[in-house]
């Protein structure tokens, strides 16, 4: 069962990754602009009204529409979408249903999306 704590210590852990300052939202620096790759999901409670974070989803940047397909037929329960995100590279993730080490491997894969093709090939060979 994993929790933002958890969220935020595998994102953090991740080079040249910042927390945003206004949310939950995590990004990595890539050509000057922050790019997010781990963020938490706001559902709509009521019509008309504005988005709430839940604490408990997370969105989380994947590679391709084919790896969110993947990851929705996967787990059913834990992994899930919606209208707002239907032709985006992210995934709907439920926290307390996942374990700790597919977590990390989501986020660092969804770093991996963001993150400029150099840095990600340093961190692979553990240099950062």
């Amino acid at each position: 069962m994993a929790n933002q704590d958890d969220v935020r210590r595998i994102a953090l852990a991740l080079p040249d990754t910042s927390e945003a300052v206004d949310r939950f939202a995590f990004s990595v620096l890539s050509k000057g602009k922050q790019k997010g790759f781990v963020w938490a999901w706001n559902e709509r409670v009521e019509s008309k009204k504005p988005r709430v974070p839940r604490p408990d989803v997370v969105a989380i940047r994947v590679l391709d529409q084919v790896d969110k397909e993947a990851l929705l037929a996967s787990a059913e329960n834990k992994f899930f979408t919606e209208p707002h995100y239907n032709g985006f590279p992210a995934i709907l993730v439920r926290l307390p249903l996942i374990g700790l080490a597919e977590l990390e491997e989501l986020i660092v894969d969804g770093w991996r999306c963001q993150a400029p093709r150099v840095l990600v090939e340093s961190f692979e060979r553990g240099e950062t």
